[in-house]
């Protein structure tokens, strides 16, 4: 028995038929299927901004405000856009996802690890950096970095606890909502065809 792979003619035919489906929806649902992942962007920079401003407090930096601020709200907006419609998005849309669970794990995890881990650890070194520059926190020793990082990390990592489950959260609900307006669409009969 051989398995073959589904050539180009094919996966060109199914995405058309998706898409052509997907126009026929009302705009509401067009503009979640369209549209959500930048949604999860949004909220990613949010939870860079948060993240940005605690270790900001807890390092006591006060200058550079918006060069720490902009890179903490443009690269996770950037990043967990790309990867929720990489992951999410694009695969549901030409056909390669087709289960509900499938859909809403990707959406939590990319919600959780592009979406809420991701800012904070961008933050980090960002900060850090800032802290180190302006002199505004007493850095450790040669032999103490990661005891120190990891001691200033905890308490911002218990408050980010709330914003990471809220982002994990809203990406898995999202992709089920996008499965479910999929499954919708592909509910609608071909448009120019009659039924008699």
């Amino acid at each position: 028995m051989e398995n073959r792979e589904p050539d180009a003619v094919e996966e060109n035919l199914i995405f058309n038929i998706i898409a052509r489906k997907i126009n026929q929806l009302p705009e509401a649902d067009r503009n979640l299927l369209e549209h959500g992942s930048t949604y999860i962007g949004l909220n990613a920079a949010l939870c860079g901004l948060i993240a940005n401003s605690l270790f900001r407090r807890t390092l006591n930096v006060t200058q550079a405000r918006i060069a720490a601020g902009l890179p903490m709200a443009v690269i996770p907006f950037l990043t967990a856009h790309v990867s929720y419609q990489g992951f999410v998005s694009l695969p549901l849309s030409t056909g390669d996802v087709n289960c509900e669970t499938c859909t809403v794990t990707r959406g939590g995890l990319v919600g959780l690890v592009f979406g809420g881990l991701y800012p904070i650890f961008l933050a980090l070194p960002v900060n850090g950096g800032l802290a180190a520059r302006y002199n505004s926190a007493l850095l450790p020793e040669k032999g103490n970095i990661l005891t120190y990082w990891i001691r200033i990390s905890k308490p911002i990592f218990r408050r980010m606890v709330f914003p990471i489950l809220l982002q994990t959260m809203f990406a898995a609900y999202l992709g089920s909502r996008q499965y479910k307006v999929l499954v919708k669409a592909l509910q609608l009969p071909e448009p120019g065809l009659e039924i008699q």
